[in-house]
C-alpha cells in the first residue's frame, strides 16, 4: 500500500473513531452506534444474545428478515458454541454476516446476578454487509466503544430495577402498616432498612411534579435515612413518610394538656421542625403531621396528618399538626367492643369458596381500603375495579350493610375503630349494659349514652359557632346526600362550586379534611346522629 493511501485510510478510521466517540455520548447511545454502522458499511447492524435473540437494532431501519435473522441465530449459536471471538459467515447471497463478540466479564452464575440478567452484558455485533467489503478494523473499533455503551446501558437498567423494587417493597410495607398486618412488614423492612421504629409520626406531604424527589432528599438528609419514605399509592401529588417519633415529644404530647401553651414544645418537637423546614425549603408544599402513634396505629397516623394537611392548604405557612380532640371509641364502653365484635364475625368467620377468592383477612383490609379511599381503593389495593366492586358485594351480603351508603359506611367504620382499638382493663364512662342486654346492644344503643351525646356535641361545636356558609346545615345535607355535590347543592338552592366552597370552610372550622378522602364523614355522621337521638328523648 503507498504511502498516500495509508494516509487516506489514516484518516478515514480517525473519522470513524470521532464518530465513534461523538456517539458514545448521546443518548442511546448503543442504537445510535447501530444505526451509523449500517449505514457505514452499507448493510444492517444488530446486537444479538448468545441464544440468538435481538439485544438492540437502529430505529426506523428496516430489519434482516426472517431468513436472514436465522442465519445471524445459526451462526451466533456456533460462534458461541466454539467459543471464538469473531467469524465470518458467507451465506450464499448477495451479503455476508460479520460476528464479533463483544468485550465484558464472563457472566456471574450467582443468583442475585441471575435475577438481575447480568448474562445479557454479552453480547455479539452482527453486520450483515456486501461480500466486498472489508469491515475488520472498523467492526473492531466499533466493537470497543459499543461493548462499554452497552454494558453502560445495562448497569442503567440493572439500577433502575433495583429502584423500582425497592419502591415496591416500601410501598409494601406501607400497606402492610395500613391493613394492621405487622411481622410481614418488619420483615420485608428489615431487608431494606431503616428498621421500622415502635412509635412514629406520620408526615404527608402534598407537592407537585418532581417536588417529591425533593422532599424525599430533605427528609433522608435531615433524618439521616431514619425515616420510611414512599410515594403515596394512591395520590401522585402526595409524599408519606414515617418519621420516628422521639421519646422526648411523645412524653411532651401525652402530657400536654388540651389548653396548655404549646409554643414552647413545638420550637422543641423534631416533628414540627422537620414540617416547617420542608416548607421553608420546598416552595409550594404543605405538609399535614400526625400525632405520636404507635407502630400498629400507622393508618389511624395516616388519617391524622391528612386532617392535618386538610388544615395546612389554608395555613399562610402550609403545614399543620393534627389537633387531636377526644376519641369515640372508648366512650361506647365494653358494650361497643361486643357491638363490634357480633357485627363483623360473618366476615371474621368467612372461608372462601374457591382458594384464589378473598379470605377474612382480604375482605377486612378491602373494607378499610374503601371507607378510607372510596372508588381509589382498587389503585389502593392494585385491584381490578371490577373485583373491588365485587368484594363490595360479598361484604354487603356477609355484614347486611350497603356500603354505598354514608350511614352503612359509618357503622362498619366504627365496628373497624373498635376491632383495631385496645380493649380497656375497666369500663370506660358510657353504655354500662348487663350481659343479657349486651346481646341485643345496637348502634342506637352506643350513640345514645351520655358521653357520646356530649361528645358529638363538642365535635359539631366548630360548625354550629361559625357563620351559615360554613355551619351544620351543609355538612348535614352533604351527608343526607351520602357526599354527593351535585345532590348536596340542589338541596341547598346553590352552586356546585358554592357548595365545595362552602365544605372547604368547614374543613378549617373542623380541623378535617371533608373534600378528599379519607375524610371525616363517618365521624360527623355518627355525631349528628348521636345528637338526633338525644333530641328525641
Amino acid at each position: 500500500m503507498s504511502r498516500e493511501r495509508e494516509d487516506v485510510v489514516a484518516a478515514s478510521r480517525g473519522d470513524d473513531l470521532l464518530t465513534l466517540a461523538r456517539l458514545s455520548v448521546g443518548r442511546e447511545a448503543v442504537r445510535g452506534i447501530l444505526d451509523w454502522l449500517g449505514r457505514r458499511t452499507g448493510g444492517a447492524a444488530l446486537l444479538v444474545g448468545a441464544d440468538g435473540k435481538v439485544l438492540a437494532e437502529p430505529a426506523g431501519r428496516p430489519g434482516t428478515g426472517a431468513r436472514m435473522s436465522r442465519a445471524v441465530g445459526a451462526a451466533v449459536a456456533d460462534l458461541s458454541r466454539r467459543g471464538s471471538g469473531a467469524a465470518v459467515v458467507d451465506t450464499g447471497g448477495p451479503t455476508r454476516v460479520h460476528l464479533l463478540r463483544l468485550g465484558g466479564a464472563d457472566p456471574d452464575p450467582s443468583a442475585a446476578s441471575l435475577v438481575a440478567r447480568a448474562e445479557e452484558q454479552v453480547g455479539y455485533l452482527v453486520v450483515v454487509a456486501a461480500p466486498d467489503r472489508q469491515l475488520g478494523e472498523l467492526l473492531a473499533d466499533a466493537a470497543r466503544t459499543l461493548s462499554l455503551c452497552w454494558r453502560v446501558e445495562e448497569a442503567d437498567r440493572a439500577r433502575q430495577r433495583i429502584v423500582a423494587a425497592d419502591a415496591h417493597g416500601r410501598e409494601a410495607v406501607l400497606h402492610l402498616l395500613m391493613v394492621g398486618d405487622l411481622p410481614p412488614a418488619r420483615r420485608i423492612a428489615s431487608a431494606l432498612r431503616p428498621q421500622l421504629p415502635d412509635a412514629l409520626r406520620v408526615c404527608v406531604i402534598e407537592c407537585v411534579g418532581r417536588q417529591r424527589y425533593e422532599v424525599a432528599a430533605e427528609i433522608d438528609r435531615s433524618l439521616a435515612g431514619r425515616a420510611w419514605i414512599v410515594p403515596c399509592p394512591v395520590r401522585s401529588t402526595h409524599l408519606i413518610a414515617l418519621v420516628p417519633a422521639e421519646p422526648s415529644s411523645a412524653a411532651g404530647a401525652a402530657s400536654a394538656s388540651p389548653g396548655t401553651d404549646r409554643r414552647g414544645a413545638d420550637r422543641a418537637d423534631p416533628a414540627d421542625r422537620l414540617g416547617r423546614l420542608i416548607i421553608a425549603r420546598v416552595r409550594q408544599c404543605r405538609v399535614g403531621m400526625s400525632e405520636p402513634v404507635a407502630l400498629p396505629d400507622t393508618a389511624s397516623g395516616y388519617e391524622q396528618a391528612f386532617h392535618a394537611l386538610a388544615v395546612a392548604r389554608a395555613t399562610t405557612n402550609g403545614y399543620a399538626r393534627f389537633d387531636r380532640q377526644h376519641d369515640l371509641v372508648p366512650l361506647t364502653g365494653p358494650d361497643g367492643y361486643a357491638w363490634a365484635q357480633r357485627l363483623l364475625r360473618p366476615c371474621l368467620g368467612h372461608t372462601p369458596a374457591r382458594r384464589a377468592d378473598p379470605g377474612a383477612a382480604e375482605l377486612l383490609g378491602t373494607l378499610s381500603s374503601w371507607l378510607a379511599f372510596d372508588g381509589a381503593a382498587s389503585r389502593h389495593l392494585k385491584i381490578h375495579r371490577n373485583t373491588l366492586t365485587g368484594r363490595l358485594r360479598l361484604l354487603n351480603a356477609l355484614l347486611g350493610l350497603d356500603l354505598l351508603r354514608v350511614g352503612d359506611q359509618s357503622t362498619a367504620w366504627l365496628a373497624l375503630r373498635l376491632r383495631d382499638a385496645p380493649r380497656p382493663d375497666t369500663p370506660e364512662a358510657g353504655t354500662v349494659l348487663t350481659a343479657t342486654a349486651a346481646r341485643e346492644v345496637t348502634l342506637e344503643h352506643l350513640l345514645a349514652a351520655p358521653a357520646v351525646t356530649a361528645w358529638a356535641r363538642a365535635r359539631l361545636r366548630p360548625l354550629r359557632q361559625a357563620d351559615r356558609s360554613t355551619g351544620l346545615e351543609t355538612v348535614r345535607a352533604w351527608l343526607a346526600a351520602d357526599t354527593n355535590l351535585s345532590a348536596t347543592s340542589a338541596v341547598l338552592g346553590i352552586s356546585v362550586s358554592a357548595t365545595r366552597k362552602r365544605l372547604a370552610r368547614s374543613e378549617q372550622a373542623l380541623g378535617r379534611s371533608l373534600l378528599h378522602a379519607p375524610d371525616a364523614r363517618h365521624e360527623l355522621w355518627l355525631a349528628l346522629r348521636a345528637i338526633e337521638l338525644a333530641d328525641d328523648h
